[in-house]
């Protein structure tokens, strides 16, 4: 069965870091675009960083320069660095698998979510 467990939110100050990580099984990790999404109740699901199959990676604005994602395939893992936290980092972050391809049939897509993990960062 797919798995994505989120591990290593919690509790930091303005300025602290923190590292998230995802650890997949039940899918050809090599095959997917992960991702790390963000959401606070009563507000929007956020994009937070994507990394590609191959290695590509995207940033929302407001996390380019303070976050970092990677992937390591040997362990079916992606990682979220984020540093220079601030009091609107916090929410709970949820990784996301995403395959795509074309098929005789049409498009087929295979879309996975983790349960999340919280981080809080305190003023």
């Amino acid at each position: 069965q797919v798995q994505l467990v989120e591990s290593g939110g919690g509790s930091v100050r303005t300025g602290g870091s923190l590292r998230v990580s995802c650890a997949a099984s039940g899918i050809i990790f090599n095959d997917y675009d992960m991702a790390w999404f963000r959401h606070t109740p009563g507000e929007l699901r956020e994009l937070v960083a994507l990394i590609s199959s191959g290695g590509s990676t995207t940033y929302a604005d407001s996390v380019k320069g303070r976050f970092t994602i990677s992937r390591d395939n040997a362990k079916n893992t992606v990682y979220l660095q984020m540093d220079n936290l601030k009091p609107e980092d916090t929410a709970v972050y949820y990784c996301k698998a995403e395959r795509v391809r074309v098929v005789e049939t049409g498009v087929d897509r295979d879309l996975r979510w983790g349960q999340g993990t919280r981080v809080t960062v305190s003023a």
